[in-house]
C-alpha cells in the first residue's frame, strides 16, 4: 500500500500555499525595494482610496444631520474642503520630518512620550479595523442598493466572504493587491467626475434660487433658533461628517512602501489625495443642494443623486448603477489602507514591546502576515457584532480617528515650537497645526458627546482594553529584559584563562553547532552550559545565526546591509570567545524572514559537513508557565528541534531561567 512521507506532504502544502499566497520574495534581489515600492499614482490608489471612498458616507452623514436645514449644506461643503486641506497640509509636515512612516504613533511617541504613543497607536489599530469593516459594509450597502430588499439579509455573509478574499490578497503583497484593484479606482474617478460636473453644469439655473433659499432660510432660523442655535446645528453636522476625513493620515503611516525619494513621493501622494477628496466631498454637498436630494429607504444619498441625474440619459440606469457600483467597489479598495497601515502600526508597537514581538515579523512574501490576519479576523467579528450597520460603525469610527489626529497635531505643534530657533517659518507651521488641533478636538468632543450613548462607548471601551493589554505586554517584556540584563552584566565580559585556540575546525571531530541571535548573556550562558554539561566532548564550535528581516529592518538596502554587518560582528565575538575557551570555532549565517527555515537549512548543511555534530539552542523558561508565554515568546527552539530531529540531527534545547 503506497504511503506518503511527511516531507512529501510538506512539499504539497508548500505548493498550495505558494499558489494561494504567492512564491517567496528573493531577499538578495538588488532591485527588490524598487519592485515593491509604490510610485505616487499607485500609492494614491492604495492609500488614498480610504480617504476618497469616505465621500461615500461622510457627506451623507453630515447632510442627514442637518434635518430640515439643508440650506447649510453649501457651507458644509466649503468647511469640509477647507478642513481636508488643513489636515493634509499638517500631515505633509509629518511626512517631511518623520519619513520612515508610523504617522500618528511615531509622532506621539517621540514628541509627547510613550504613554501618548500607546494611546495613539491603540486608537489607530481600532481605527484601521473599523476602516476595514466600514469600507466593506459600505461597499455591500452600495451594491445592494440596486438589488431587491428580499435578499438584503445576505449582506453580512457577503461582506465576510469579501474580507476573507482580501486577507488572502494582502498576504500575497501590497503592490500585487493594489495593481489588481487599480481599475476600480479609475472607474470611480471617471464616473464621479462625470456625475459631479454634470450635476453642477446642468443645474446652473438653480444657483440664483439656491442663494435666495439660503438667505431666506438663514433669516428664518435666525429668528426661531437664533445665531447660537445655527452655529450648534452646523457644528453638529460638521462633526458627524467627520468620517469624510478618515484616511488622510494613511500616507504618513505607510511611508515604508513609497518609492525613493520617499518624502517627495509621500507629499505628492498627499496632494493627490487632498485635492481629489476636497473636490469630491465639496461638490457632493453642492449637488445635494442643487438637485434637492432627499433620503430614500434602502438607498444611499449618492445612489439617489446618481438616479436623479442620469434618469433621462440613454442607458441612464446602467450608468447610475456603474457609478454607485464603482463607489462600492472603491470602498473595497479602501480596505487596503487598513490592511497596509494597520499591521505596520502593529509592527512599530511590537518593536517597542507594546505588542507581541512576532507581529514585527515578515512572511516569505515580505508582508506582515500575522498583523493582516489579526486585522481581518477582528473586522469580521465587528461586522457580525454590528450586523453590518454602517451608521453604528461610523459612530465608533470617527472617535478614534480624531483622537489620533489631535495627538498628532499637538505633537507637531510641540515639534516646531522646539525648533523655533532653527526654522524661520516655525510660526506658520505651528499656526497650521494649532488650527488643525482646534478642528480635530472640536469634532472629537462633539462626536463623543453626541454619540457616546448610541455606540461611542464601545469605541472607548475597546480602545481602553487594547491600551490595557499593551501595558500588560510591555510590563512582561520589561521584567524579562531585566532578567536577561542580569545575565549580560554577569557573563558578557567574564575573564578566560589558557591559550587561544587558533586551529581550523576539523570536520571529523565532535562538533557543537550553537544557534545564536545577538551577542548577549543569553548566548554566552548557552555556550557555557554546553561546555559544563558536556565537558571535553566537543572539539569544534560552529555558531549559526539568521539575520531576520522584520518590519524594523525592511526599510531599504542600507538598513538590510547594516543588519547583516551587525549579525556578522556578533558572530565574530562568539567565535573569539570560543577560541579563548580552547575550541576551534567558525560561524555561518543566513538572511531571511523566517528564523526556523533559515536555521534548519544551515544546520542540515553543517550536519553533512560535520557528521559528528549536535545542534544546541537556548530557550527561556519560567518558574511558572503562564498561558500567554507562548504568545509573547516564540517557540523557535522547539520548531527547529522538531525539524532537525526528523532529519536525524540530534538537537538539544538548554534552558535559560528567567525570574518573572
Amino acid at each position: 500500500m503506497p504511503s506518503t512521507s511527511p516531507s512529501n506532504d510538506n512539499r504539497l502544502l508548500q505548493r498550495v500555499s505558494h499558489a494561494i499566497f504567492g512564491a517567496p520574495k528573493q531577499i538578495r534581489d538588488p532591485h527588490l525595494f524598487h519592485k515593491m515600492a509604490l510610485i505616487p499614482i499607485l500609492a494614491w490608489v492604495g492609500l488614498g482610496a480610504d480617504g476618497l471612498s469616505s465621500s461615500a458616507y461622510g457627506p451623507e452623514e453630515a447632510f442627514r444631520a442637518l434635518g430640515e436645514h439643508t440650506y447649510l449644506a453649501v457651507f458644509l461643503g466649503l468647511a469640509t474642503a477647507l478642513t481636508v486641506f488643513i489636515i493634509s497640509y499638517a500631515y505633509s509636515r509629518i511626512i517631511e520630518h518623520f519619513p520612515h512612516g508610523g504617522g500618528g504613533y511615531i509622532v506621539a511617541t517621540h514628541m509627547l512620550g510613550e504613554k501618548a504613543g500607546v494611546v495613539s497607536g491603540s486608537a489607530l489599530l481600532v481605527d484601521y479595523i473599523l476602516t476595514i469593516t466600514v469600507s466593506v459594509a459600505s461597499c455591500v450597502d452600495a451594491v445592494f442598493s440596486y438589488l431587491p430588499t428580499s435578499i438584503h439579509h445576505y449582506k453580512v455573509p457577503v461582506a465576510c466572504l469579501l474580507l476573507v478574499a482580501l486577507i488572502i490578497l494582502n498576504i500575497r503583497g501590497v503592490k500585487e493587491s493594489i495593481a489588481l484593484l487599480a481599475p476600480i479606482f479609475i472607474v470611480f474617478i471617471a464616473t464621479h467626475l462625470l456625475m459631479l460636473l454634470y450635476g453642477i453644469f446642468a443645474h446652473t439655473e438653480r444657483f440664483v434660487p439656491l442663494a435666495s433659499e439660503v438667505h431666506n432660510n438663514f433669516g428664518r432660523d435666525l429668528s426661531t433658533i437664533g445665531g447660537l442655535g445655527i452655529v450648534m446645528l452646523f457644528l453638529r453636522a460638521y462633526s458627524l461628517g467627520g468620517g469624510t476625513y478618515t484616511g488622510i493620515e494613511a500616507v504618513s503611516n505607510g511611508m515604508q512602501i513609497m518609492r525613493e525619494p520617499r518624502v517627495q513621493s509621500g507629499k505628492r501622494t498627499m496632494v493627490y489625495l487632498a485635492t481629489s477628496l476636497a473636490f469630491t466631498a465639496g461638490l457632493l454637498f453642492l449637488c445635494y443642494s442643487l438637485v434637492g436630494v432627499r433620503p430614500v429607504e434602502g438607498k444611499t444619498l449618492n445612489a439617489v443623486l446618481a438616479d436623479g441625474l442620469f434618469a433621462h440619459w440613454p442607458l441612464g440606469k446602467a450608468l447610475a448603477f456603474i457609478t454607485i457600483f464603482s463607489e462600492g467597489a472603491l470602498l473595497l479598495v479602501a480596505v487596503q489602507t487598513g490592511f497596509v497601515d494597520g499591521p505596520r502600526v502593529m509592527a512599530n508597537m511590537a518593536v517597542d514591546s507594546w505588542f507581541p514581538h512576532r507581529f514585527a515579523s515578515l512572511s516569505e512574501r515580505l508582508t506582515m502576515r500575522n498583523g493582516i490576519v489579526l486585522m481581518g479576523v477582528s473586522a469580521i467579528a465587528l461586522l457580525i457584532y454590528t450586523k453590518g450597520s454602517v451608521s453604528a460603525m461610523i459612530v465608533m469610527y470617527s472617535i478614534n480617528v480624531f483622537l489620533t489626529f489631535s495627538l498628532s497635531q499637538l505633537g507637531m505643534s510641540k515639534f516646531f515650537i522646539q525648533r523655533r530657533r532653527e526654522d524661520p517659518e516655525w510660526f506658520r507651521h505651528v499656526f497650521i497645526h494649532l488650527v488643525g488641533l482646534l478642528l480635530c478636538v472640536t469634532i472629537l468632543v462633539i462626536t463623543v458627546i453626541e454619540k457616546f450613548v448610541e455606540g461611542g462607548w464601545m469605541t472607548v471601551l475597546i480602545t481602553s482594553l487594547v491600551i490595557g493589554f499593551c501595558y500588560l505586554i510591555k510590563s512582561h517584556y520589561v521584567t524579562v529584559r531585566k532578567g536577561i540584563a542580569q545575565l549580560d552584566e554577569t557573563l558578557l565580559d567574564f575573564p578566560t584563562s589558557g591559550p587561544v585556540n587558533t586551529d581550523p575546525v576539523n570536520r571529523n571531530e565532535p562538533t557543537a553547532i550553537q544557534l545564536v541571535s545577538g551577542y548577549s548573556g543569553f548566548g554566552v550562558h548557552t555556550l557555557l552550559s554546553i561546555v559544563t554539561t558536556f565537558p571535553k566532548t566537543y572539539k569544534n564550535l560552529i555558531f549559526v545565526s539568521v539575520a531576520v528581516i522584520d518590519s524594523g529592518s525592511f526599510k531599504g538596502a542600507e538598513e538590510m546591509a547594516a543588519l547583516e554587518e551587525s549579525v556578522r560582528e556578533n558572530l565574530k565575538r562568539y567565535v573569539e570567545l570560543a577560541r579563548r575557551l580552547g575550541f576551534a570555532a567558525e560561524h555561518r549565517m543566513a538572511v531571511g524572514t523566517d528564523v526556523v527555515e533559515g536555521a534548519t537549512t544551515i544546520c542540515r548543511e553543517l550536519g553533512q559537513e560535520f557528521p559528528r555534530s549536535t545542534v544546541f539552542t537556548g530557550q527561556l523558561t519560567f518558574r511558572l508557565e503562564k498561558f500567554y508565554h507562548k504568545m509573547l515568546h516564540n517557540e523557535t527552539a522547539f520548531a527547529i528541534q522538531r525539524r532537525l530531529q526528523w532529519d536525524g540531527l540530534t538537537t538539544v534545547i538548554l534552558p535559560i531561567r528567567v525570574r518573572v
